[in-house]
């Protein structure tokens, strides 16, 4: 197996999920000892979360590209961008390394067509619901992603920033989730995209009534399959 770069600390709640579900994932799939080979760079979420904020994408970009970079010098075989909202600036990180990055909108595109599914409801944060980086990637796999209503989006934004990345679980916030969830079922979705790495802290199969897709998940068994590819074992 190659080492896999993980590019994290957005937030670092999401990533030592990530971490931990990778090594889960190769003890599960190799026995014994195994553990997964990983490189990560944890970014001050901070500093990202301002960038944000003042829609200064071209400084996120280039600190994570900064970041890639180094994680390709140390020895890394594919990368991966530990969070669904700074996929917005995946293709400037992409064609800054000669690694292979492995995109969590296709991923969970294709792990969704797989299973049959279309209508898709996604729940993220504003940037991912609204601007049109991860949407149109769903689309363009053949999928009819459905959104929250604006006020709806702007409390699931609200509760990511203020509660989540600081790992702060509120049975109210799970609530509004359950209902948004449940509101976008009712207008035809077919099932449910965790599309923010924190959404799992509140959202999950036994809360809600459609089968439920989540992010990390489907992030980590790719980047396993990538990272294992020359050796054949397969994470499905």
């Amino acid at each position: 197996m190659r080492p896999i770069g993980i590019l994290g600390g957005m937030s670092w709640v999401s990533t030592a999920h990530y971490y931990a579900r990778l090594n889960q994932m190769v003890a599960e799939r190799m026995g014994g000892l195994h553990s997964a080979r990983i490189l990560l760079h944890s970014v001050d979420f901070a500093s990202i979360a301002q960038m944000q904020k003042d829609d200064d994408w071209d400084g996120a970009a280039a600190l994570l590209v900064d970041a890639a970079q180094g994680l390709e010098r140390a020895g890394a075989g594919v990368i991966v961008i530990a969070a669904n909202t700074m996929h917005l600036v995946a293709d400037q990180v992409a064609a800054a390394t000669k690694l292979p990055l492995i995109h969590i909108a296709d991923a969970t595109a294709d792990k969704i067509n797989a299973a049959g599914f279309r209508r898709p409801a996604l729940i993220g944060t504003a940037y991912t619901m609204e601007r049109r980086f991860y949407v149109d990637r769903l689309v363009a796999s053949g999928l009819k992603p459905v959104l929250p209503d604006a006020g709806t989006r702007g409390e699931i934004h609200r509760i990511i920033f203020d509660e989540l990345v600081r790992g702060e679980v509120r049975e109210d916030s799970r609530r509004i989730y359950q209902d948004a969830a449940a509101a976008m079922i009712a207008e035809g979705a077919d099932c449910v995209i965790l599309g923010c790495t924190e959404v799992g802290l509140l959202l999950n199969q036994d809360n809600v009534a459609a089968p439920v897709f989540d992010t990390v998940e489907i992030h980590c068994r790719a980047a396993l399959n990538a990272a294992s590819f020359e050796t054949g074992e397969k994470y499905v």
